[in-house]
């Protein structure tokens, strides 16, 4: 029998208390990994969502499709198949609703719905590579939850930034359009420059430093505009990393490591030394 004192599997997907015994066991193996049985499930489960994402990259390939085509397609119905059965299993041992609406219960739906999709529409199992993302589990299978902790450190630092970033994208968006209207001026369609669209569309490859090279500048005028524009390019690219690095700061400064090392639990409180679960101290950021 598991015990819930150590068990490390999420508590808001929790079956409820009257579930049957197989019910609750199945929960643990499923979504925790403090038995050897959900680390196994957990490790097949990654190696299965590679080896399906590789399936399909390699379907994508004209030489493996023509050689291998209908195997790799077997293998993409096998894994398909397979994961339906556990996102079913998951619905059943957990709480359905809350699972089908959180972020895992969303993503692994949409890790399955491709390659039924392809029965509709040819070439829809391409989209199956979304089920990548369920590999971020291997954050709670490693034990690497310093690096949980770190990716809620740089999530709060993005949303404490997000006002910021948004004036600076406003502005960014205001200065390629008069740029770009200055260069369908200067230029005109000789020079490739055919519209205002397509300016300022070279405003954004200049001033962002990628470059295309698809429309250059002829005219002496123009080529000084566009030394400017790359110039303020260096300088621009600073200003959101600037942001966004000193938001991340502060919320390293102010926040704390939310997971234990210990038993790997998460969700303690902003002022806690120990964890609520297993009593052990609690790592602050340096």
């Amino acid at each position: 029998m598991i015990r819930r004192e150590f068990s490390t599997a999420p508590e808001e997907f929790r079956p409820p208390e009257s579930a049957s015994r197989i019910r609750k066991e199945a929960y643990e193996i499923i979504f925790g990994h403090s038995t050897l049985a959900g680390r196994l499930f957990d490790l097949s489960l990654i190696i299965s969502i590679l080896a399906s994402v590789l399936a399909v990259m390699l379907e994508s390939v004209a030489g493996f499709r023509e050689d291998f085509g209908f195997w790799l397609r077997v293998a993409e119905w096998v894994f398909t198949i397979g994961f339906t059965v556990e996102y079913a299993i998951r619905l059943w041992c957990a709480r359905p609703i809350r699972y089908a609406t959180s972020f895992f219960g969303v993503i692994d739906l949409l890790a399955i719905l491709p390659t039924y999709l392809s029965l509709i529409i040819p070439g829809g199992q391409v989209l199956a590579v979304v089920r990548i993302l369920r590999v971020l589990r291997v954050f709670r299978i490693l034990k690497l939850v310093r690096y949980v902790g770190e990716a809620a450190h740089l999530a709060s630092a993005l949303r404490a930034s997000r006002y910021k970033i948004t004036v600076f994208m406003f502005s960014m968006m205001t200065l390629v359009v008069i740029v770009g209207s200055l260069m369908y001026l200067v230029e005109g369609p000789e020079a490739g420059f055919t519209s205002i669209p397509r300016s300022v569309y070279w405003a954004v490859v200049t001033l962002t430093t990628v470059g295309f090279g698809d429309i250059t500048p002829q005219s002496p005028l123009g080529q000084g505009l566009a030394t400017i524009v790359m110039l303020m390019g260096y300088g621009i690219i600073a200003v959101p990393t600037g942001i966004v690095t000193v938001e991340l700061a502060e919320a390293a400064r102010r926040g704390r490591l939310r997971g234990c090392h210990s038993c790997e639990r998460a969700g303690h409180d902003d002022d806690a030394v120990y964890c609520k679960w297993c009593g052990d101290e609690l790592h602050l950021p340096a």
